[in-house]
Parts: C-alpha cells; sequence; structure tokens
C-alpha cells in the first residue's frame, strides 16, 4: 500500500504529527488537513499542508478532491474533558457536527476507509480492569460523549453505506520524536508527564497529585501510558488493514501495564535527576481509581504490539521539554 496519499485530518497535533512522520517513514504521503487552532504550523514537516475546518464542506470537498487519498485519518477534536463541561457546546459542534461533515465528504468522493481518533473515556467508570472492548460505554463527561457518538455514527455509515472504518481507543499517549523534531506542545498543558517534566525544570512551582487515598498499590491512580510512536505506528497498520479490505472494527491501544501516579514521578526523577516538589490534595470528581487497556485484540487484527517502555517514553519526552519545546 506504501505510495499512496492519506489525508491526516488534524495532522498538526501532538498523535496527529508522529503519525504523519511514521507514515512517511512508510512509505505514504501523509496530507495534513488543520484549522491550527492547536496544531503547529512547525509540524509540518512530511508532506503538504491544507488549512482548513472539518466543519467546512466546501474546504473539505476541494482539498479531497485534489489530493485524491485512499484514506483518511481523524484526529481533529477539542480533548480536554474540563473544558467540555464549561463549554460542551464547542465539542459537540467540532467533535459531532465537524466528523458528521467530514464523513458526508469522504462518502461523496468515494472514500471508504476511515480511521478514528477515540478514547478510553467512552467507556465511563471502569466495571472490570483491565477494560476490553466489550466493556460496556457509558460516559461521564461531553468529551467522552461526543467521541462515543462518533463510534454510533461509524457504525451505521458502515453498515448502511459501505464507509468501513477503525475505531482506536487511546488510553495516556505520552512521549516524543526521538530524534525531538515534534513532541507534546499543547496549550494550556494538563497532561501529567510535561506537567511533571516542567516542575523538575523549574518553569512551574511543583506537581499536584489529585488523591492519594484511591484503592490502588500506593494510594494514586493507575493509568496506562503508551507511547506516542506506539499508536502512530497502531494508525498506519489500521490504514493498511482497511485498504486490504478489512472490515470495522473498534480497538483498544495501550500497553495493559498501569503505572501510578507516584511511580510515574519517581521515574521521571530518576530521568531527570531532579527532584521538584509534589503537593498531595483531594480527589478529581470523575477520576477513575485504574484505567488500563487489554490490547489483545489490537494485537489480534493488526499484529500491533507496543515497542517502548515507561522508562522510554520518559526519556523522549525529557528530550523533547528540555532541548526542544520552549514554548
Amino acid at each position: 500500500m506504501a505510495g499512496e496519499t492519506v489525508l491526516v485530518v488534524g495532522g498538526a497535533g501532538y498523535i496527529g504529527s508522529h503519525t504523519c512522520l511514521d507514515l512517511a517513514n512508510k512509505g505514504y504521503t501523509p496530507v495534513v488537513f488543520d484549522n491550527f487552532s492547536n496544531g503547529h504550523r512547525e509540524f509540518v514537516r512530511w508532506g503538504p499542508a491544507e488549512e482548513g475546518d472539518i466543519r467546512d464542506r466546501a474546504r473539505l470537498d476541494e482539498v479531497l478532491a485534489k489530493h485524491k487519498p485512499a484514506a483518511i485519518l481523524h484526529f481533529a477534536a477539542l480533548i480536554e474533558v474540563g473544558e467540555s463541561v464549561k463549554d460542551p457546546v464547542a465539542f459537540y459542534e467540532n467533535n459531532v457536527i465537524g466528523t458528521l461533515t467530514l464523513l458526508s465528504a469522504a462518502q461523496a468522493a468515494g472514500i471508504n476507509a476511515f480511521v478514528f481518533s477515540s478514547t478510553c473515556a467512552t467507556y465511563g467508570l471502569p466495571q472490570s480492569v483491565p477494560l476490553d472492548e466489550t466493556h460496556r460505554q457509558v460516559p461521564i463527561n461531553p468529551y467522552g460523549r461526543t467521541k462515543y457518538i462518533v463510534e454510533q455514527a461509524l457504525a451505521d455509515y458502515d453498515q448502511y453505506r459501505s464507509l468501513r472504518s477503525v475505531v482506536l481507543r487511546y488510553f495516556n499517549a505520552a512521549g516524543a520524536d526521538f530524534e525531538g523534531r515534534i513532541g507534546e506542545w499543547h496549550q494550556p498543558e494538563t497532561h501529567a508527564i510535561p506537567l511533571a517534566i516542567d516542575a523538575a525544570l523549574g518553569r512551574r512551582q511543583g506537581f499536584k497529585v489529585f488523591g492519594s487515598d484511591y484503592e490502588t498499590r500506593d494510594g494514586t491512580c493507575v493509568r496506562d501510558y503508551i507511547h506516542v510512536l506506539d499508536l502512530a505506528d497502531a494508525h498506519v497498520r489500521a490504514v493498511e488493514y482497511l485498504l486490504k479490505g478489512g472490515d470495522s472494527v473498534a480497538l483498544n491501544l495501550g500497553t495493559g501495564t498501569g503505572t501510578t501516579v507516584k511511580e510515574l514521578l519517581g521515574a521521571i526523577e530518576d530521568v531527570s535527576n531532579r527532584p521538584f516538589p509534589v503537593e498531595y490534595i483531594g480527589r478529581r470528581e470523575g477520576d477513575s481509581h485504574t484505567l488500563v487497556a487489554n490490547n489483545d485484540k489490537a494485537r489480534d487484527v493488526l499484529g500491533w504490539v507496543p515497542q517502548y517502555d515507561l522508562s522510554e517514553i520518559i526519556r523522549s519526552a525529557w528530550d523533547w521539554h528540555a532541548k526542544s519545546n520552549q514554548h
């Protein structure tokens, strides 16, 4: 399938840009479609860029006609849970209406291979751990609900319109390109690893841990951290799977290994050799004490196996934030 053009919607963002890198390394031509509200023009390095919004049908039609992609990778979403509670309308307009507009444009262009960036937030509070794809989906915030609505729409598009899709439910994306060309850069930043690294670098006053009395091995929340390059690899495999005629499927992307917040902070101190202040405060509403993936299905369907462990995640993130990301 190498040599095909793939439209990467939201390709100037964190996971999208790393996927463009992986696509290019494997012989594809990634075309970035992004409105640059959260993405970075500096991250478009492996193919052409087309500026536009997924709610703009005319612009989508124009770009699809120009580049004639064989498949679409869709990363363009508002993602911050707290913001989704403050402004749910924006999340529904972008994540739901925007995606439906993109799907209509894809259908009109004859594209029937679609990879969707979803989230473990569609599961809601875990009933069992590790979570597999049969776990009930009861999202507890507008962000998770918008992703779940799109998943339901994709199931209908598959059944009634023959548009095949791979839904990829991420756990905790982390890390950076090992050559330091791109990395995690959100404004504002809310993710644990970059916040802790910034504390170690003296760019912020310490790190706050929400809750230390959970029923976990050290009282802090457990999360499944997956290297962004492993996520990128899964997306490219998903494209190849669809282009070879694969059926629609939903897959978890995680390592299957849980790390507590205390363990994470200890690992960052080990890599940085820079202790930093840590403050333990009360639990945060809506936080699950443990989120760990069962990734057996992704291994079976895509032949995907994560390559990088927590130390490599932190080392690559540390190198990016310490040397490359001065913003």
